[in-house]
C-alpha cells in the first residue's frame, strides 16, 4: 500500500509531517491493505495565515483494488486532528465497501449451496 502525502503552499510540508500522517493512516488502515494499492491525502489551510475554527483541511483518497475510488474529507482546528479525523472517516468508508462485496460473495454462494430443487433438475 502506498501512501503519498501532499499540503498547499500555506502548510510547511515537512518531512516529519508525512512521516507522521504515513504512520497514522498506515496505522487506521492496516487490516485492508491486501484490498488497497495506493492513498492519497492532501493537507490543505483553507484560511491562509487567517486563524479561525476548523480552517485545517484534510482530504484523503483510498483506491481499493477493482473498485473506483474512495475519498473522504474531514476539516479540523489543527493538522493533527484534521488528518486523524479523516484517517478514521476513511477507515470507516474503505470496511463499508469491503463489507458490502464481502456480503455479496457469501450471499452468492449460499444461494448457488442451497439452490431449489427445481433449478438442480435443471442443471442435470
Amino acid at each position: 500500500m502506498q501512501i503519498l502525502v501532499n499540503s498547499d503552499n500555506h502548510i510547511d510540508g515537512s518531512e516529519a509531517l508525512a512521516v507522521k500522517v504515513r504512520t497514522h493512516i498506515e496505522h487506521k488502515l492496516q487490516r485492508f491493505e491486501e484490498h488497497l494499492t495506493r492513498i492519497e491525502v492532501h493537507l490543505n489551510d483553507e484560511n491562509a495565515h487567517k486563524h479561525g475554527a476548523l480552517d485545517k483541511r484534510c482530504q484523503a483518497e483510498a483506491r481499493i483494488k477493482g473498485r473506483a475510488p474512495i475519498s473522504v474529507t474531514h476539516n479540523a482546528e489543527s493538522l493533527h486532528l484534521a488528518f486523524e479525523g479523516a484517517a478514521e472517516k476513511l477507515s470507516h468508508a474503505v470496511e463499508r465497501v469491503i463489507g458490502k462485496a464481502r456480503e455479496a460473495r457469501v450471499k452468492q454462494v449460499f444461494t448457488d449451496v442451497h439452490a431449489p430443487e427445481e433449478e438442480l433438475s435443471d442443471i442435470e
